[in-house]
C-alpha cells in the first residue's frame, strides 16, 4: 500500500511539474541545472529561489525558469552572461542588493522579451536603466538614488501599468514629458518622497493612481488635472501645501475617488466633487468646516436629491487640525452618506 501511495505520490509531482508547458526531458534538465547555491523546488521547477544567501553575482540560470528570487543578497552587477539563459524569465526579483549604475551591463535586460515584472528596489541605482525589456508591466525601483530618468529609457513601453520611483532623489527637471515618453498604458505612478517642489509634469493621460507624498510641494496649477481626465486615487500627504497653493475647484474632478491631503499646511477645506468617496485632511491647520462652503450640491437641490444621488463621501479624517467639535450638522446632512469621521 505505501508504495501505490509513493507511485500515486510521485506521479502528482510530475504532473504538476508537467503543466507549466514543459517536457519531462525539460523538467528533469531544470531540476538538474539549478544552481547549488539556490532552491529549486521540484513541484514548481520553472522557479528559482536565491534570496538571502549573501551572494554577490548571479549564479548561471537555468534555461526553463519563469520567476527568480534574488533578493536580499550582496548582488554588485547584473551580468549578461548569468542571464543569458534566462530568456523565458517573467518575474525578476532583485530587491535588497547593491546594484549600481556600472553594474547594469549593456543588453542585460534585452535578452529577456517575456519580462513582465522586474524590482531592482533598494539597490545603488542613480538613473533609471536603460534597456528595458518593452514586455515589462511593472517596474519597482524604489529606495534607490536615481535622480535621472534618461530621455527615450521608457521608449515603447505602453504596457508599462506600474512604475514606482518612490524614495530616491527625483528633482523637477527630472521628471517631464520628454523623460517619460512611451508611457502610455501607466495607471500607477509613485513618486512618492522625492525632492519635488512642483507637481510633476509629462504624466501620461492613463494615469489613475498618484502617489506624491513626502515631497516639497507647495501647490497646484488650476488647470493641471486637465490633462489626467482618470486619475482616482491622489496622495499628496507630507507636502507644504498651503490654501493659497490650492486653487478652490483644482480636485473637483468626476474621476477622483480618494484625496489624501494630509500633514500639509491647509486652513480650509478644499473644494471636492459630488464623487468623492474618501477625504484625508488630518494634521493641517483647519480651525473650522462649513456644510455650507464645502457641500458640492447646493442647500436646495440638496433638499431634493434622491439617497442613491447624494454626495459620495463616505470617509473623512479631520483630527489634528483645530477644529472644535462637534462637526456642523450642515457637513452631516450635505455628506449623508458618511460612515466614519475622525476629528
Amino acid at each position: 500500500m505505501s508504495l501505490l501511495l509513493g507511485v500515486f505520490s510521485a506521479f502528482c509531482l510530475l504532473g504538476a511539474a508537467l503543466g507549466q508547458d514543459v517536457t519531462y526531458e525539460d523538467y528533469l534538465a531544470q531540476i538538474k541545472a539549478c544552481p547549488r547555491e539556490c532552491h529549486c523546488p521540484r513541484n514548481f521547477p520553472s522557479s528559482v529561489y536565491c534570496d538571502n544567501r549573501e551572494l554577490k553575482q548571479i549564479p548561471n540560470i537555468p534555461p526553463h525558469t519563469l520567476y527568480l528570487y534574488l533578493q536580499n543578497n550582496l548582488i554588485e552587477s547584473l551580468s549578461k552572461e548569468a542571464l543569458s539563459n534566462a530568456t523565458q524569465l517573467r518575474w525578476l526579483n532583485v530587491n535588497h542588493n547593491r546594484i549600481t549604475d556600472e553594474g547594469m551591463a549593456e543588453g542585460a535586460l534585452e535578452a529577456m522579451p517575456q519580462l513582465l515584472q522586474l524590482y531592482m528596489g533598494d539597490n545603488l541605482l542613480t538613473s533609471v536603466p536603460v534597456g528595458l525589456p518593452s514586455s515589462l508591466e511593472q517596474l519597482q525601483l524604489s529606495s534607490n538614488r536615481i535622480s535621472k530618468i534618461p530621455a527615450g529609457v521608457f521608449s515603447g513601453m505602453d504596457r508599462l501599468s506600474l512604475l514606482d520611483l518612490q524614495g530616491n532623489k527625483l528633482l523637477d527637471d527630472a521628471v517631464t514629458e520628454v523623460s517619460l515618453k512611451g508611457l502610455g498604458g501607466l495607471v500607477q505612478m509613485n513618486l512618492a518622497k522625492n525632492q519635488l517642489s512642483s507637481m510633476p509634469t509629462g504624466l501620461p493621460p492613463s494615469t489613475t493612481q498618484l502617489f506624491l507624498d513626502g515631497n516639497n510641494i507647495q501647490g497646484i496649477p488650476s488647470e493641471y488635472f486637465k490633462g489626467l481626465p482618470k486619475v482616482a486615487f491622489l496622495r499628496l500627504n507630507g507636502n507644504k501645501l498651503s490654501t493659497g497653493g490650492v486653487p478652490r475647484d483644482v480636485f473637483n474632478l468626476s474621476s477622483l475617488l480618494e484625496l489624501q491631503l494630509s500633514h500639509n499646511q491647509l486652513t480650509e477645506v478644499p473644494f471636492i466633487s459630488a464623487g468623492l468617496e474618501h477625504l484625508h485632511l488630518d494634521h493641517n491647520q483647519i480651525k473650522s468646516v462649513n456644510g455650507s462652503d464645502i457641500c458640492p450640491v447646493s442647500a436646495e437641490a440638496l433638499e431634493d436629491y434622491a439617497y442613491a444621488s447624494a454626495p459620495k463621501l463616505r470617509y473623512l479624517r479631520l483630527d489634528g487640525n483645530e477644529i472644535p467639535p462637534p462637526i456642523p450638522r450642515d457637513v452631516v446632512t450635505c455628506f449623508r452618506l458618511l460612515r466614519s469621521i475622525v476629528i
